[in-house]
């Protein structure tokens, strides 16, 4: 335990010292606690893994003011982001299953490409950019700290920033393929991450029940 509050107490200097390496929430200027250092990450076997890897930790040392920034009681519904596509449009593809085999954490939801993609929920912006997975993502954090996460965009929103405060109103991008879904149609991937016990990891739940028209 000694050791864990020391390590604690670093990692809140370094903060204090170097500044944030991410954006904090809007009118948000402080952290309520640190993030532990993730547990079990695979080690990294290329460049491109690499610095993927050293973004998601930058991102990580803001993520407890995304967490506390938004109301404790979850999310009841997801309005479908996705322009002019309605619920009776949508299959529920959960579970399915992908390459290396892996299963499908999310919902794919079709349109063509393009298409306007705005929030489901109010919440955050607390990351914009690209992975090898999802392409150009864009991740809002929502009530609870629920993470919702929009994948494969072709392009975002011009004036979209990290910390800003977005309704369901607000412009996040448009439909696209981009990452490992450039063989597929156009398409948004939108996936769910709740947070576990120790609030700063994930863990995936079925989006599909909570969207509504």
């Amino acid at each position: 335990m000694r050791y864990f509050f020391a390590f604690v107490l670093t990692c809140f200097l370094t903060i204090l010292t170097v500044g944030f390496s991410q954006v904090l929430p809007d009118g948000i200027d402080t952290l309520p606690f640190v993030c532990e250092a993730r547990a079990n990450e695979t080690t990294p076997t290329t460049e491109a893994e690499r610095e993927q890897a050293e973004q998601r930790e930058k991102y990580r040392t803001v993520l407890p003011a995304y967490l506390t920034a938004m109301p404790e009681e979850p999310i009841t519904e997801i309005k479908l982001p996705v322009e002019g596509v309605s619920l009776s449009e949508v299959a529920d593809t959960w579970g399915g299953p992908r390459s290396g085999g892996r299963t499908h954490e999310g919902q794919d939801i079709f349109a063509a490409k393009d298409t306007a993609i705005y929030s489901g929920t109010e919440g955050y912006v607390y990351r914009i950019g690209s992975n090898l997975r999802g392409g150009n993502t864009v991740v809002v954090v929502t009530n609870a700290g629920w993470r919702i996460y929009y994948a494969h965009l072709s392009s975002y929103a011009e004036d979209l920033k990290e910390g800003q405060f977005v309704t369901t109103e607000t412009l996040l991008g448009y439909v696209g393929n981009t990452g490992n879904a450039q063989s597929t149609p156009p398409h948004l991937h939108i996936g769910i991450y709740v947070s576990k016990e120790n609030n700063c990891d994930w863990a995936a739940i079925n989006p599909y029940p909570y969207f509504s028209d």
